[in-house]
């Protein structure tokens, strides 16, 4: 199938879906309401197969150690598979199945599949990384940019959204935007940090008198980033920033790595 936009709709939620793009999600409007940030580098991208930053782009698998590129230096960030064109493997009513094979500059062969499931009240995304070769550490999360507004009927910007959650610890940051390997209480923001929340993540969004969206999913990490002016980021993944060298999920022949993340809304 060709990888053109794909509209889905459950009740009054559309969501547009870019294969081409990434494989985003390149809106999400509730009761005609946009949740996304605009632009093509918004949305919300899969970061596969690592989340945010590699050290100077460099991770080891044994004695190996592999080098990529450098796309925020001093520093790799956010996997390879948000540059390039995914495949349409199928399309319903509300949901649409992705396909992206593993190429160079990554190292290893594999194949990672997206599902994108709207319901009336909620948006789930299910991530895959399977090998039928070689075994290689990987990590799976999602970067959405949610709008920190929602434009009001009459064109004017509602209030701020509030982002509410309740971690079991902050990665200290070092200089070099990576954790150090210290884990602290968690800090008041602004953040660009990732949290531990081993029962799985769990962060609400409100935007007061509009909507209520929670991002959950069962993975124990997430980057919250809200020190940008237009949107705030909520991003659950696999492992923390670095994590291919400092808590590796290893992809086998036998057991992919796979995660998921629902994003669930109520009206105010």
């Amino acid at each position: 199938m060709s990888n053109e936009p794909i509209t889905l709709t459950a009740g009054d939620a559309e969501a547009i879906v870019l294969p081409g793009n990434g494989g985003r999600i390149g809106g999400l409007r509730v009761g005609g309401t946009e949740l996304l940030r605009q632009g093509e580098r918004y949305g919300c991208f899969p970061m596969v197969p690592w989340c945010g930053r590699i050290r100077e782009g460099r991770f080891s698998d044994g004695a190996v150690v592999h080098q990529m590129p450098l796309n925020s230096p001093p520093h790799a960030i956010h996997g390879t598979a948000r540059d390039a064109a995914w495949r349409t493997a199928r399309v319903g009513g509300s949901e649409a199945v992705l396909t992206y094979d593993l190429v160079d500059p990554w190292p290893y062969t594999g194949r990672v599949t997206q599902v994108v499931a709207l319901a009336e009240d909620a948006l789930t995304l299910t991530m895959a990384v399977e090998t039928y070769e070689s075994s290689f550490p990987a990590q799976v999360g999602w970067h959405p940019w949610f709008n920190r507004t929602l434009d009001g009927a009459d064109g004017a910007d509602g209030p701020g959204v509030e982002i509410a959650f309740d971690p079991a610890w902050q990665e200290e940051r070092g200089d070099d935007h990576l954790p150090t390997g210290n884990r602290v209480d968690p800090k008041p923001g602004p953040w660009d940090d990732c949290f531990g929340m081993p029962d799985g993540v769990d962060v609400t969004l409100t935007w007061p008198g509009r909507l209520e969206l929670k991002v959950t999913s069962r993975e124990q990490w997430a980057v919250v980033y809200d020190e940008q002016e237009a949107a705030v980021c909520v991003e659950p993944q696999t492992g923390p920033p670095n994590g291919l060298n400092t808590l590796p999920r290893l992809v086998t022949p036998l057991e992919p790595l796979e995660a998921t993340t629902t994003w669930s809304w109520r009206r105010l």
